[in-house]
């Protein structure tokens, strides 16, 4: 008999027949790979289906990788796995440290050794809460890129991404972000097998700064890469129709084709019997590899078949012990019978003197062969074996417990596994093993209880939203629930919804729940204190949810719970501008206290900073946006680490910092496509930046859509916001009473408002389209209302919108007191830091000076156009410029109409640069207040001489000098 060994060889290395398999068909997806990981810092995806050789295409490449001296680690995600964060990443760098340099750890490694045995001897351990391996991730993250750097040059593989846990994904995603410079993160993967919708690392990886991003798929092979791979393993055997039936039969998957040669190999020529060909193309295709398969498995010995039957019945790879006592074999018989699985490459040598099939569909072939009775003899013998462990594989015992058809000891068991994936942090796991029971509707109403109350809590940590919200709902319709466990469940519920995506219907089941839990008690605070920050109830009612929550946790000061309220507490404070919440911010627990205080730290320092925003604390909102940000990386929140992303590029756009900024909101909202607020936010820059560069019709869809993505209770930021890009929208337009009628249903709407700095910016585009409307009564009216509203109120963009208000009430009888308004609010913008509104009001401040102190109005005039060009604020430039015309510091340089040729007149730019953006002839007309027959005119002109149309005037235009 001729065995096939599997032996890897560099690419193209020509082999004698019978030796091994060549590897063949991969030199473009080889190249690639090698050539990112030899180029660090660099994160590698290596996609293809089930059989494709993603795992034979890593191993070559990590062969040629050591060959230049390059660390390579592997870990391997499993889908029997038991509940340990970090599992393949924690494999992989036990196997490195006989690599850390002989002087010890790196510096901030030590937060490792309790998740790495070997490291006990090199490390003290830091101080904290030895069971709860997830409460530092910042400083997790840290010690893994300070190991990894002490490496050098390394690679590290994670295999069968597909399977990887929360916690590992959570923090790979974080790596990839901020890679070591000397280190290759290579991922492979199934995309077929992972959650619908989802990334491999459950966000779309964004390359960085500096690091390379590959992504390599792997295709099917042809035939030529197949008649390669015969002539290697048969030699002259390998004749053009066998070539055709082996492509025929694998359609060019490698695995098939594998295992159709090793059975061939197996069989020596018969003269007299069938050829090859004849031999493959009397088996049916589909069955191709269950036939190559089973037929392998038919020459084995008695103790050989053993070893594979309980690998199969097993499942996972398992260490050469467990496949002997599970197969009832002494040890000669374990022995020989493994060496021979392995040398017929049935099995295979995972990791860790462990042993399992060479693929998932193998173990699927062997196990489908098994006889019933056998196949309960294995599991019933697993379970004894497994069950001698410690700690017990929790999740196998359920497994097999499953496979025996004991449905009460398999949902204990699956009950018990996830009460320890969420004793260690994992909720990925736990959520899974959760979900399970919670599919089992005639199982005990005690235990699916039990589990929609551990799935509560933890079901917006992962990446299963909707399942997670799903399988709440479902055991919300159990009529066996007691109301006060119902009205807990159904808090998780509510604030899962709510954290998603600000869902009416998550307000509505919190107090639904509220209704169920009874008198307030501990159970009631999580809904107390979502409720009390829904701005859409007044004042009094949310502040006596917050007392009954105060009351509830009296008792109990330390805890999440506590942390929860006092969280809510300092959002409430940040909403109405109490300059006393920086101090208490600053009180908050960073370090030394158990997760979930940390995790209400983060979601603090976020809310704070959120509204710090609205008030115009820009500065201090971004240091404190960055801080929540890195919390939520660090504790894993992922809807913090979300939410500060968001508003950070949101201060980018307020700040003036456009460039690239649509692409970056645009793959956030890809990272994250089931949070309409990225969406929304999007809009509200792009409907901005329209705006700014005179296509307010566009921009008034940009509006429109962020209104729509976001609930009705966004009522103050996104809400107000978008009300006021739309009418300042309609005012571009010319239609003043559409711009009033929306401004002023708007203001009213936010009367009694508990955050009167949600509504800043909305005004000035009140007032300045009430006068336009002729309403000058009703915007004195609403100024006197607002400022009797602001009194006391530390929030200098509200008071900037104030004075731009005023200034613009005054433009008409006091155009000095207009001028000190506009200054006034050009001063604080400029503070802020806000570019267009300070460039805006120093506009306006040159409009009111522009007949008494014409010079001072081209001085502030300058600093307006500046800003504007910055901008490409082209809107913004054309009305700027027609007030300098007006002031006499844009005429022409020499008297008479000067003739302009091919070159582009002073209008006619003006026209080209609205149309780089897209502008309408329309949007042009009332930018430049021309005529429309004036613009059509103009815009041939620009097209003829830019010899373009009008989808390539951008391109045309970016590739002439601006003439003078």
């Amino acid at each position: 008999m001729i065995v096939l060994a599997h032996v890897l060889e560099g690419p193209g290395t020509p082999r004698e027949p019978g030796g091994g398999f060549r590897f063949v068909g991969r030199a473009a997806e080889s190249e690639r790979l090698l050539t990112a990981a030899r180029r660090p810092p660099a994160v590698v995806f290596v996609e293809g289906e089930a059989g494709a050789g993603k795992s034979r295409l890593v191993h070559e490449a990590a062969a040629d990788l050591r060959g230049d001296g390059i660390l390579v680690l592997t870990g391997f995600c499993h889908p029997l796995r038991e509940p340990l964060p970090y599992g393949p990443v924690v494999d992989a760098l036990e196997k490195a440290i006989p690599s850390l340099p002989a002087d010890g750890l790196p510096p901030l490694a030590p937060p490792l050794a309790r998740l790495l045995p070997g490291l006990a001897d090199r490390a003290t351990l830091p101080p904290g809460d030895p069971a709860d391996p997830l409460a530092e991730r910042g400083p997790l993250l840290q010690a893994v890129r300070s190991f990894l750097d002490a490496l050098g040059p390394a690679v590290l593989i994670v295999e069968d991404a597909h399977w990887i846990d929360d916690a590992t994904r959570d923090l790979l995603l974080q790596l990839a972000r901020t890679l070591p410079e000397r280190l290759c993160l290579v991922l492979t993967y199934r995309a077929e097998d992972l959650p619908s919708d989802t990334p491999v690392l459950g966000a779309a990886h964004r390359r960085q700064p500096g690091t390379a991003s590959e992504m390599v798929r792997l295709g099917r092979l042809d035939e030529e890469s197949v008649a390669a791979l015969a002539e290697a393993a048969l030699g002259d055997r390998a004749t053009p129709a066998l070539v055709e039936a082996l492509y025929r039969r694998s359609e060019g998957l490698p695995l098939v084709v594998e295992e159709d040669l090793i059975t061939l190999a197996d069989h020596p020529v018969d003269r007299e019997g069938p050829d090859d060909t004849a031999r493959l193309r009397a088996a049916d295709v589909p069955r191709s590899l269950r036939e190559a398969f089973t037929e392998r498995l038919a020459t084995l010995s008695p103790a050989a078949e053993q070893v594979v039957a309980a690998a199969a019945a097993l499942a996972v790879p398992s260490a050469e012990a467990v496949l002997r006592a599970v197969g009832d074999l002494d040890e000669e018989q374990a022995y020989t019978g493994l060496v021979e699985a392995l040398r017929a490459s049935l099995l295979r040598e995972a990791a860790d003197d462990r042993y399992g099939f060479r693929h998932v569909l193998a173990q699927q072939v062997a196990y489908t062969r098994l006889p019933g009775p056998l196949r309960r003899r294995l599991h019933t013998r697993a379970v004894r074996v497994l069950e001698a462990h410690t700690p017990p594989p929790l999740v196998q015992l359920a497994h097999h417990a499953k496979a025996l058809g004991d449905r009460p000891v398999w949902l204990r068991r699956t009950e018990e596994a996830a009460d320890q994936a969420v004793l260690v942090g994992d909720v990925g796991t736990a959520a899974v093993l959760l979900r399970r029971i919670l599919r089992q509707p005639d199982s005990d109403v005690g235990m699916r209880s039990r589990a929609a109350l551990h799935l509560a809590p933890i079901a917006g940590q992962g990446a299963d939203f909707d399942e997670n919200a799903a399988a709440l709902r479902a055991i919300l319709d159990d009529d066996r629930l007691p109301p006060a466990t119902r009205g807990e469940i159904r808090t998780g519920l509510g604030l899962l919804l709510t954290n998603q995506s600000f869902d009416e219907e998550g307000y509505a089941e919190l107090s639904r729940a509220l209704t169920e839990i009874g008198a307030p008690s501990l159970a009631a605070v999580p809904a107390l204190v979502a409720l009390a920050v829904d701005e859409s109830v007044d004042a009094g009612r949310a502040e006596r949810w917050m007392a009954q929550a105060e009351e509830a946790v009296r008792d109990v000061p330390d805890g999440p719970l506590a942390a929860d309220v006092r969280a809510t507490r300092l959002t409430l404070r940040a909403m109405v501008c109490d300059p006393g919440v920086w101090n208490a911010l600053e009180e908050l627990p960073r370090r030394g206290v158990e997760l979930g205080v940390l995790r209400q730290t983060a979601r603090a320092v976020y809310n704070v900073a959120e509204n710090a925003i609205d008030a115009g604390h820009d500065r201090r909102s971004r240091a404190l946006m960055e801080e929540a940000l890195e919390l939520g990386r660090s504790t894993g929140f992922p809807a913090v680490e979300l939410y500060a992303r968001m508003s950070l590029y949101r201060l980018d756009a307020l700040a003036g910092r456009w460039d690239g900024l649509d692409e970056r909101f645009a793959a956030l909202h890809a990272e994250y496509p089931d949070t309409p607020v990225v969406g929304a936010e999007r809009a509200l820059f792009l409907g901005t930046r329209d705006l700014a560069r005179g296509s307010p019709g566009r921009a008034l869809e940009h509006f429109a859509r962020a209104s729509a993505e976001t609930s009705s209770r966004l009522t103050g930021s996104v809400g107000a916001r978008a009300v006021t890009g739309s009418a300042e929208g309609l005012l571009a337009q010319g239609d003043a009473s559409g711009a009033w009628t929306r401004a002023h249903e708007a203001i009213v709407g936010l009367h009694g408002a508990r955050s009167r700095s949600r509504a800043a910016g909305l005004l000035p585009v009140a007032v300045a389209a009430a006068l336009a409307c002729g309403e000058r009564h009703a915007a004195e009216h609403l100024v006197a209302q607002e400022e009797h509203a602001a009194l006391g109120l530390v929030a200098p963009a509200v008071t900037a919108d104030l004075h731009t208000a005023r200034g613009l009430l005054a433009e008409e009888t006091d155009a000095e007191r207009a001028a000190a308004e506009h200054h006034d609010a050009h001063l604080l913008w400029r503070d802020i830091g806000r570019l267009r509104p300070a460039a805006r009001s120093a506009e306006l401040r040159a409009r009111a000076l522009r007949r008494t102190r014409p010079e001072e109005a081209s001085s502030a005039l300058a600093a307006a156009l500046g800003a504007y060009a910055a901008l490409d604020a082209t809107a913004d430039l054309a009305r700027a410029r027609r007030l300098g015309h007006e002031l006499g510091t844009h005429r022409p340089s020499s008297p008479g109409r000067r003739g302009y040729g091919k070159e582009l007149s002073p209008r006619e730019r003006e026209v080209a640069e609205l149309l780089a953006h897209r502008a309408t002839n329309q949007d042009i007309a009332a930018a430049l207040v021309l005529s429309p027959r004036t613009v059509e005119h103009h815009v041939a002109n620009v097209l003829k001489k830019l010899g373009t149309t009008r989808k390539t005037v951008a391109t045309a235009l970016g590739n002439r000098p601006a003439e003078d």
